[in-house]
C-alpha cells in the first residue's frame, strides 16, 4: 500500500506523573507490551509499514524499545520534535523533514481503538477524502477536541471547550490525502491559548475552504491514556478481551480466561480475565482476582490483587491485604505488617518502596 503511517509520542504524560519522569507514556507495558506498540502493531495491520515516529521526551527510549521496527515487519524513522507545540506542529515536522510525501495516517501512540483501523483506511480511499477523522460520543467533552455537525457534515471543531457545543469527541486518528495541502493550511495558523498549533485549526481549514472533510462514528471502544484512570481503564478492557493461555507453570489454581507467559510461576490461585507475563512469581499464599496484569519479573509473595496493573520487577508482600485499583511502578517494593487487614489503592512510582 503506497500510504505512510505518522506516530505521535513526543509528549510528556504530565498527568501520568511520577510514571512518567522515569519514561514516557507511550512505554508503560499492558498486557506484555508497551502502549505504542498496539499502534503500531494497527498500522501494520493495515497494511502501513513505512511508519514515521515523532519523539521528543525520553525519545531516545522509545527509538531503544522499537528499534528499526524489523522485528515487526515494518520500517520505523525518527522525527524529533525537540519543542512540543502539538499535533499539527508535529505532523508540519515530518512533512518538511521529508518523511510524510505521500497520503498518510496520523495515530497518537497513547490511543487505543479496539477495532484498529483498517476499515476506516479502506473508507478514507474508496470516499477520496482529502481529510478522514474519527469521532465518539463521551461524557465529558470538555476533554477533548469535538466536532459540530449539521446535516451529517462537520461544521466546526474546537478544542476542549469549556461549554458544551457537541459530546462527539475527536479520536486521536486522522488521515489526509495530499501532505501540500497540510503544510498550506499549517502556514495560516498561530498557536492557541495553549501555545500549540491545534490540529482542531488545522483540520477546520480544509472544512473552510470548501475541501472534503469524511468523518467516521466508531463502533467499540476507544482510550486516550492520560491519566491513571484512563490507564487502568483501558487495562480492563484489554484483558475483557483475551483468551486463555497457559505455557507457564501452574501448581495452584486457574480460573476463567488467564494468560500465563513462559517463565511464570503460579503457586496461588488466579481468577481471570489476568494477565501474568513472562518470570512473575506467584507465591502459594496469593490470589490474582480478576483484571489484573502482573508484567515480567513482577513477584506476589502474599496477598490479593483485584483490578490493578503490577509494572515489571515490582514486588507485592502483603499478607492480609488487598491491593486494589492500583497502578505499581516497575522495581517498587510494598511490604505489610501481618497484623494488617481490608483492602488499599496505591499508586506508586518506579523504585518507590512502602512498609505498611
Amino acid at each position: 500500500m503506497d500510504f505512510k503511517g505518522l506516530v505521535l509520542a513526543a509528549g510528556e504524560g504530565s498527568r501520568l506523573r511520577p510514571f512518567t519522569f522515569s519514561r514516557p507514556k507511550h512505554l508503560i507495558p499492558l498486557l506484555g507490551k508497551p502502549m505504542i506498540q498496539y499502534v503500531i502493531d494497527h498500522l501494520i495491520n493495515s497494511g502501513v509499514r513505512d511508519i514515521g515516529v515523532v519523539v521528543g521526551y525520553f525519545g531516545d527510549l522509545i527509538r531503544e524499545v522499537l528499534g528499526d521496527g524489523s522485528r515487526f515487519g515494518s520500517r520505523l524513522t525518527y522525527i524529533t520534535q525537540e519543542k512540543r507545540f502539538g499535533i499539527a506542529h508535529a505532523i508540519h515536522l515530518a512533512i518538511e523533514q521529508g518523511f510524510v510525501d505521500k497520503s498518510f495516517v496520523v495515530y497518537l501512540g497513547d490511543n487505543i481503538l479496539s477495532s484498529g483501523i483498517r476499515k476506516h483506511l479502506d473508507v478514507f480511499i474508496e470516499r477520496g477524502s482529502d481529510v478522514y477523522i474519527l469521532l465518539s460520543r463521551v461524557k465529558d467533552p470538555s476533554r477533548f477536541g469535538v466536532a459540530v455537525l449539521k446535516d451529517d457534515r462537520i461544521v466546526r471543531l474546537a478544542e476542549k471547550p469549556r461549554e458544551f457545543i457537541s459530546d462527539l469527541a475527536i479520536v486521536g486518528v486522522y488521515f489526509f490525502r495530499d501532505p501540500d495541502l497540510v503544510e498550506k493550511a499549517f502556514k495560516t495558523l498561530k498557536p492557541s491559548w495553549r501555545g500549540e498549533y491545534e490540529i482542531t485549526e488545522l483540520i477546520q481549514w480544509f472544512i473552510d475552504n470548501d475541501y472534503r472533510v469524511d468523518y467516521d462514528i466508531v463502533s467499540g471502544w476507544w482510550k486516550d491514556v492520560g491519566t491513571y484512570e484512563g490507564l487502568l481503564e483501558v487495562l480492563y478492557l484489554l484483558l475483557d478481551n483475551i483468551g486463555e493461555r497457559i505455557e507457564g507453570e501452574i501448581s495452584g489454581e486457574s480460573v476463567g480466561r488467564v494468560v500465563v507467559e513462559k517463565g511464570a510461576v503460579v503457586e496461588g490461585r488466579v481468577y481471570g480475565p489476568a494477565y501474568i507475563g513472562r518470570e512473575v512469581v506467584i507465591g502459594r499464599n496469593t490470589s490474582i482476582e480478576h483484571f489484573v496484569s502482573l508484567e515480567q519479573g513482577a513477584k506476589v509473595l502474599s496477598g490479593s490483587i483485584s483490578r490493578s496493573l503490577i509494572l515489571d520487577n515490582a514486588i507485592v508482600d502483603i499478607d492480609g491485604l488487598r491491593l486494589i485499583d492500583s497502578v505499581i511502578g516497575s522495581n517498587a517494593v510494598i511490604r505489610s505488617s501481618r497484623e494488617l487487614r481490608g483492602d488499599v489503592r496505591l499508586v506508586l512510582s518506579d523504585y518507590s518502596q512502602i512498609y505498611l
